[in-house]
């Protein structure tokens, strides 16, 4: 059965699902997810929601860590989402440096439309983004996709700044925007 965009909740990864560090997550040791989100992940797919992820990760390019090490921090990602009863549909990632000139690197769309294609989507209008910088909410609203800022990892300073955050919800994290979602106080 097709999925309705206003089903599918897209989040960025570092800040939002885990702690975010300046200094880059470079092993799995450095992957400290936040407990309510992975909580707040699972609330969200045992509701009927589908989760996806859409995440940078120019330290790949950068050398400071590889694909390999990465696909161990998103193993440990969806078996935590899993043993809390939920489900990640699929993970999109972006490896490039922010000189790569890819189409796929945040504030640009590249990662959300293989998401669409990965879930058979015609669209992803109305679906949900949720990050914690103004890049990701760029990515989602090129895509018609509702913006969502979180003050976790850079979101506080995000917010301080309130540039481009006209059509965005701000919520303190994950958790509360779940629990706004699966009570309705969006529609």
């Amino acid at each position: 059965m097709p999925i309705a965009p206003q089903q599918l909740v897209i989040l960025d990864r570092d800040g939002v699902i885990n702690q975010d560090s300046d200094a880059y997550i470079k092993s799995l040791e450095e992957w400290i997810p936040y407990p309510s989100a992975i909580e707040a992940i699972a609330r969200l797919s045992r509701a009927g929601f589908t989760v996806a992820v859409a995440t940078n990760q120019s330290g790949i390019a950068r050398g400071y860590y590889s694909e390999a090490v990465l696909a161990r921090m998103h193993a440990r990602l969806n078996s935590l989402v899993e043993d809390a009863g939920g489900r990640i549909a699929n993970i999109a990632y972006c490896p490039h440096g922010p000189d790569d000139a890819c189409s796929c690197r945040k504030p640009l769309p590249g990662l959300l439309h293989d998401i669409q294609k990965a879930l058979e989507l015609n669209s992803l209008a109305g679906s949900w983004i949720v990050g914690d910088s103004l890049r990701d909410l760029q990515a989602g609203e090129a895509c018609g996709c509702r913006a969502v800022l979180v003050k976790t990892g850079k979101g506080e300073k995000t917010a301080a700044k309130g540039v481009g955050l006209e059509h965005a919800l701000i919520c303190a994290d994950l958790a509360e925007f779940a629990d706004a979602l699966l009570a309705g106080d969006f529609d």
